[in-house]
């Protein structure tokens, strides 16, 4: 593109900001800044949405899976590349495949896969995670049991090879499974170590943040809850600033009363942010897949194994802001915040800047934030 385009809209989101009576301003080099509509040159082709939202594209750091497949699957560059078009329609821009606890050998070979993924520019691929298998059989959820257990030297040099590989390496465990040298380790590595499906108590999950964990993983689910006399991971998430806390907005995994309570007890610098935990039937009309032999249903907004264990979520991001802004009560810079800069912040060592993002980074947004759209110029 050799002109210069100014994208018209009811708001304009730039990460933190909701911006009224501006328009983004891009040029052969993508964005060039957000510009006041009336500043702009005579000679600027105005492109107008009306009443939509224009915004970063999402950024989900929990993906197991879209497009009717689980990254367990076949772990290989095709399997990532059909997950990232089927979030990618559903407005995300930047993604962590995730892995669900799996064998040794399928760990390395989602490893392998989605290093390669990054080696061939597989659009929104930012990293990998790796949800387990050092976590907790007590709180295991949906993970298979047989395939949890400690963390040994083998497996933390292969995460260490890893995150020198990977743009970005997020890896959920349980204090149960792992050392806090193991964590310290981890983290002076550049690995992003969040805690998750874990029983630990209070104190031990302060010591863990201590360490170098930032993170909790999916906040009051798979963990132990917040008591009077025992706050638990929950309570250790909300009162450490050293740690965000991903959550799963769909109105089911947490309830939008629960989440306003966390939101507004949130300690600082760390942040809540959102993630979709999405399953093989992202972007689909499936009403039913498998993990590990195991059929998981779908049906009235969840997924569930046939004992009723909640498995993963039925959930966009688009949709977790809605219920944030709807039944939540949050305001919709802070929702949109919550789904694009808080997550990119925490796994990229560059700052989130709108400033030279191409168009095709950004989305559309309709005014009653139940679609969303690409960014088109033409």
């Amino acid at each position: 593109m050799t002109e210069t385009v100014l994208v018209k809209a009811a708001a304009i989101f730039d990460g933190d900001t909701l911006h009224t009576g501006a328009g983004l301003l891009f040029g052969p080099n993508g964005l060039e800044r957000i510009s006041p509509v009336e500043s702009v040159a005579d000679n600027t082709r105005i492109i107008d949405f009306g009443e939509d939202c224009i915004s970063p594209g999402f950024v989900d750091l929990q993906v197991n899976g879209g497009g009717g497949i689980m990254l367990n699957d076949t772990p290989s560059v095709e399997t990532v590349r059909r997950i990232a078009e089927a979030h990618w329609s559903l407005g995300t821009r930047h993604f962590l495949p995730t892995l669900i606890t799996d064998t040794p050998e399928t760990t390395e070979a989602v490893i392998a896969a989605v290093i390669d993924a990054v080696g061939e520019t597989v659009p929104g691929v930012a990293g990998l995670h790796l949800e387990g298998p050092h976590l907790s059989v007590a709180r295991k959820g949906a993970h298979d049991a047989a395939y949890i257990r400690p963390m040994e030297d083998g497996d933390l040099e292969t995460l260490l090879q890893a995150a020198k590989q990977l743009p970005a390496l997020l890896v959920t465990i349980a204090p149960e499974n792992v050392s806090l040298e193991q964590v310290a380790a981890l983290s002076k590595a550049g690995v992003v170590v969040s805690i998750g499906h874990s029983d630990a108590d209070f104190d031990t999950v302060m010591a863990y943040a201590e360490a170098g964990a930032l993170c909790v993983t999916h906040l009051f689910n798979a963990m132990s809850q917040m008591g009077n006399r025992e706050p638990g991971v929950v309570g250790a998430a909300l009162a450490s600033g050293n740690l965000s806390a991903g959550l799963i907005a769909d109105g089911i995994h947490v309830h939008p009363d629960m989440i306003r309570i966390a939101w507004d007890a949130k300690q600082e610098p760390g942040k809540i942010l959102l993630v979709s935990d999405a399953m093989a039937v992202a972007g689909t009309t499936d009403d039913s897949f498998e993990l590990d032999g195991r059929k998981i249903l779908r049906a009235g907004g969840k997924l569930t194994l046939e004992n009723g264990t909640l498995a993963g979520a039925d959930l966009d991001l688009l949709t977790a802001v809605r219920v944030l802004v709807e039944q939540v009560g949050i305001p919709l810079a802070d929702a949109l915040n919550a789904a694009t800069k808080t997550p990119f912040d925490l796994i990229s060592k560059a700052p989130f800047q709108v400033v030279g993002m191409p168009a095709d980074d950004f989305i559309r947004i309709s005014k009653d934030l139940k679609t969303t759209m690409p960014l088109t110029l033409g």
